[in-house]
């Protein structure tokens, strides 16, 4: 008979369960070696990707006199995580990667639209 101070018999967590637990463990670890192993190849794809993305759409916006909801389009496929920002004003678009690069592309009168180098976008 059970009374209220009484505690019911925990049963021991079935093979199934811990199996798949471990399982899921081990999947863990592999994604995040993977992750480590390929860290600087990821990097520097987002570097590539944030530079071309930021070199087009200044191109796109600045020579061609485009609207950014045009130049939006002629993105890569491939490129949905590169995020495109405008600054018209300095005629300069930031092309960036969450966490990962950023790019910056300005309009240079006739030398079209050059991309920043490090020094130049800590100074922005």
């Amino acid at each position: 008979m059970a009374t209220a101070t009484s505690t019911l018999p925990r049963k021991a967590p079935s093979k199934k369960w811990r199996n798949a637990k471990l399982v899921a463990l081990a999947l863990l670890a592999l994604a995040a070696l993977w992750l480590v192993w390929n860290w600087n190849s990821i990097k520097g794809q987002a570097r590539v990707g944030a530079a071309y993305g930021a070199h087009i759409t200044c191109s796109c916006r600045y020579i061609e006199g485009r609207d950014m909801a045009s130049c939006e389009t002629d993105k890569e496929a491939g490129m949905e995580m590169v995020g495109l920002s405008d600054d018209p004003k300095n005629k300069r678009v930031t092309a960036s990667v969450l966490f990962l690069a950023e790019a910056v592309a300005e309009r240079r009168g006739a030398f079209g639209c050059v991309q920043l180098n490090e020094a130049e976008m800590e100074a922005l």
